[in-house]
């Protein structure tokens, strides 16, 4: 069986969808910064295939950093707990920074990167991410530059992961974990259905 057409796989957002919408944001950066050179940092690993498309879709010059944080492990439950686990190259003082990250769920990690960009004293930070979870919001955080608004459900593809596969699907999808061989028990989410969502018509953030 093809890994890119799986059971356990509901496709929430088509990769043609996916690639209009990045494009849609790399023109808003590129108008909101204009005669500026801003630092994109692409928060590992998820963010990689949306970044590097962002990146290709912002019509300026623009440096590229990356960061390493985690919170999940192999669950599909955020664990509360941000680590560290590497550091960017550059010094981020005076910058313009925007933070590209593939999904803000509840916030905790996001608020720790822009907690920490500020106190390296940089002069403008704003957050782009592809995703945005916000029934699950544990912080308050201000995301300038949203994809897709989803409801609470795990997702995978475009770079998100469970268990480090499916990074590589060139769609987003909702997984089932009740399907996935050895995988532990579905944690229930918010239904996909009811007023106003449709899983190929999601409410654009």
């Amino acid at each position: 069986m093809s890994e890119f057409d799986q059971p356990q796989l509901t496709v929430l957002f088509e990769a043609e969808r996916i690639q209009a919408r990045i494009r849609e944001l790399g023109a808003r950066i590129t108008e909101d910064y204009a005669g500026r050179s801003p630092v994109l940092v692409i928060v590992l690993k998820g963010a990689v295939p949306f970044g590097a498309d962002l990146l290709r879709s912002i019509d300026l010059p623009v440096t590229l950093d990356f960061i390493a944080v985690s919170s999940y492990g192999a669950s599909t439950q955020s664990s509360g707990e941000v680590r560290l686990l590497k550091d960017l190259d550059a010094s981020l003082k005076g910058q313009d920074v925007i933070i590209v990250e593939d999904i803000v769920d509840t916030g905790l990690t996001l608020a720790y990167l822009l907690d920490m960009f500020h106190r390296r004293e940089a002069a403008s930070v704003r957050v782009a991410a592809l995703l945005d979870k916000p029934e699950r919001r544990r912080r308050a955080v201000e995301v300038s530059y949203i994809g897709f608004t989803i409801p609470n459900e795990f997702v995978v593809g475009f770079g998100l992961d469970y268990a480090e596969r499916y990074r590589n699907l060139p769609y987003v999808a909702i997984l089932d974990p009740a399907r996935q061989a050895g995988s532990p028990e579905r944690t229930p989410g918010i239904p996909m259905s009811g007023p106003g969502f449709s899983p190929r018509q999601a409410p654009v953030g």
